[in-house]
């Protein structure tokens, strides 16, 4: 039983832990600002329950990262209520913060007017596409809301990591260089495969180097929307000495049309990974675009993983 005063005799006392003092301290937890404007995610492709739940995943891990983070998804080809487009959303966005404004008015509460973006636009793609990117940048426009849109998502040294660990996953590589064993279907030769034109595969071209340091082996990027040229790709490797081929799909998974990925595998005569998905770094580097428009990134969010 405890007394007015504190706990019974015998029996312990919590007390808050001090703060680590000196430069080792642990930096404090960010949290995202009030009034900061919406993070919209803009989800290429045919909208569906599967590119939902990769949506949600990914805005889930940007929110675990920034908590009181409001994130929110807009379809590029959005058709309606349950997969609303990007201006539908951006439009509601700026009508709810009108309404917070004017109801703190009403109730008397000192409210400076909103200014600033309503929200900031990431597209979800690993690397450009400057047909879906035109798109994204007309819907903001058509939604005369004030949003702001971001680059995408790579090149990055974490989209290398995740491209590492997909492929490890499928057998196709091993998971660790620094491991002493073999994977009897590690791959040889690494095709990249990314979509959005000319523009993508040379920047994807930027992650192949990242990725190619990791495994030690040669990597090559193609584009999915080329006829021909994974097909170009896997014989140039093949001449080059590359024997056992596998096929890393840089993309997210949505933006690439259906059969693509199917197609290119068959072109190739290789084994395939998975997209990238939903990997963690997804959702950091979705975090990382939006705090770097707002100017609020601490220096510590991405680590030795900054560009």
């Amino acid at each position: 039983m405890s007394s007015p005063t504190g706990p019974a005799s015998g029996l312990p006392v919590r007390m808050p832990r001090p703060r680590q003092p000196g430069r080792h301290r642990r930096p404090e937890p960010a949290v995202a600002p009030e009034g900061a404007p919406a993070l919209v995610l803009a989800v290429p492709g045919t909208p569906s329950a599967e590119a939902r739940a990769l949506g949600e995943e990914v805005i889930s891990i940007a929110r675990s990262e920034l908590p009181g983070l409001d994130a929110r998804i807009g379809y590029v080809d959005g058709d309606g209520a349950e997969y609303p487009n990007l201006q539908t959303v951006l439009a509601q966005a700026a009508e709810q913060r009108a309404a917070r404004y004017q109801q703190a008015l009403a109730a008397g509460v000192e409210a400076t007017e909103p200014q600033g973006p309503v929200a900031v636009v990431v597209p979800l793609l690993a690397g450009p596409d400057n047909a879906l990117m035109r798109r994204i940048r007309q819907a903001v426009v058509d939604s005369s809301a004030p949003a702001e849109v971001t680059d995408v998502l790579g090149p990055h040294p974490l989209l290398a990591e995740a491209l590492h660990v997909r492929l490890s996953e499928a057998g196709l590589s091993r998971a660790d260089r620094a491991r002493l064993f073999t994977v009897a279907t590690a791959a040889d030769g690494i095709i990249l495969a990314t979509s959005g034109g000319e523009e993508a595969v040379q920047a994807a071209g930027i992650t192949g180097m990242l990725l190619a340091a990791r495994l030690a082996v040669p990597v090559l990027a193609a584009a999915l929307d080329e006829p021909g040229a994974v097909a170009a790709i896997a014989d140039q490797l093949r001449a080059s000495g590359s024997g056992q081929l596998a096929l890393a799909p840089y993309v997210i998974g949505p933006e690439a049309a259906d059969g693509l990925l199917d197609a290119a595998v068959k072109e190739a005569g290789c084994a395939i990974a998975e997209p990238l998905g939903a990997y963690p770094a997804i959702g950091k580097l979705t975090l990382s675009n939006y705090m770097n428009a707002l100017g609020i990134a601490p220096q510590q969010q991405m680590g030795a993983s900054a560009r």
